[in-house]
């Protein structure tokens, strides 16, 4: 459980993400003639969800059953994906906590190798959709962005009131198990080549649960909201009147209502990765928590931030990650490969975007 005091500071944080965002919508709104209040005024909900802040906006819609299914949606999925709630599938699965076939609750094991110990275990949809677009990604970096991290981050409490480095000897012991080789996923049946493999899918989980809310949503008609998971937003086509949302995009280290840029988007996604989302400095060095799986440590290679624009938002949050662990040139490089916008931030504060960015995207840089 997390310490009240954490998650207040945490809400006060994320909230202050979300006043941010909605600044941005209404001084997009301020410079329109709004002809109808009413129309222009969206039904929204705020709640703290899947340890952040989930902020839900419906501009074309009055039925504010929409928002409570769609705080349904992130229960649901939290029950899934969360690396710490002991009542999750993932928590079971990383130990190990067989549910039985007949149980009808996911995992449970199908069969044991005796003499290589590599075990499979059947695990739901939900969790193997998400699996597998983590290993994609975990493969196509290179193992930069690897989501059999667990052993690691388990290490590293960034939730904690006072955090600490961990011991260097616990460190070097979780590496060698950091890593996804051998895993292998067919359908629902998830292949383990280790009893110490184990997963954190933190830095996709919220990009893929704000696609399911989005798909639920223009199902039931809207085509005009927006979905923020403690910053990471995602656009339902754009504003009533036609104009497109704009999103700014944090200058890091700064107060929470300052930005580095702001951003057009209509009916697409903008996540960001940064070294200030959670940090803490010891011995005057500063910790944050995108982890190197390769060292154990953070990533120190002149990033800040990395924010990425996509149609789907899971591609955004694992590229977000990825992309900074790949660091500036070959992080730019990896974007541009995956069809996505991208903006980079440098310990200098400068601005680096893909090729064609400012083409394809009206972007106002802030001074």
């Amino acid at each position: 459980m997390l310490k009240k005091s954490y998650i207040y500071r945490t809400f006060t944080r994320l909230l202050s993400v979300t006043l941010l965002i909605s600044f941005c919508f209404l001084f997009a709104g301020c410079e329109q003639t709004q002809t109808n209040t009413d129309e222009q005024e969206p039904v929204s909900v705020s709640d703290f969800k899947l340890n952040t802040v989930v902020d839900i906006k419906i501009y074309d819609s009055r039925d504010r059953s929409l928002l409570d299914d769609c705080l349904s949606l992130c229960d649901r999925y939290e029950l899934v994906f969360s690396r710490t709630n002991e009542d999750s599938e993932l928590y079971r699965l990383n130990h190990r906590e067989d549910q039985g076939q007949e149980s009808g609750s996911f995992p449970y094991k199908i069969s044991t190798d005796p003499d290589s110990q590599k075990e499979t275990w059947m695990i739901s949809p939900q969790l193997a959709d998400l699996l597998d677009e983590g290993l994609a990604f975990t493969r196509e970096s290179g193992g930069a962005f690897d989501i059999a991290i667990a052993p690691l981050t388990s290490l590293w409490d960034f939730t904690a009131e006072a955090p600490q480095v961990p011991a260097d000897n616990d460190i070097q012991t979780a590496l060698p198990l950091c890593s996804s080789d051998g895993v292998e996923l067919n359908g629902q049946k998830l292949t383990l080549p280790s009893p110490d493999t184990a997963f954190d899918v933190g830095a996709i989980a919220k990009g893929y649960i704000a696609d399911r809310i989005s798909e639920y949503l223009k199902k039931s008609g809207v085509k005009s909201a927006i979905i923020n998971l403690g910053g990471n937003v995602l656009c339902i086509g754009g504003r009533p009147d036609g104009e497109p949302f704009k999103v700014g995009i944090q200058k890091p280290f700064a107060d929470r209502n300052e930005t580095a840029a702001v951003v057009d988007i209509n009916g697409r996604s903008v996540v960001s990765s940064g070294i200030y989302e959670r940090c803490f400095k010891q011995d005057g060095k500063l910790y944050h928590h995108i982890l190197d799986p390769h060292t154990g440590y953070p990533y120190d290679n002149g990033l800040i931030s990395v924010t990425i624009i996509s149609d789907r938002s899971v591609d955004g949050d694992a590229l977000s990650t990825t992309c900074f662990a790949l660091g500036l040139k070959k992080g730019l490089a990896f974007a541009e490969k995956k069809g996505v916008q991208a903006v980079f931030i440098t310990k200098d504060y400068e601005l680096h975007y893909t090729k064609d960015f400012q083409k394809k995207i009206k972007v106002s840089q802030v001074d």
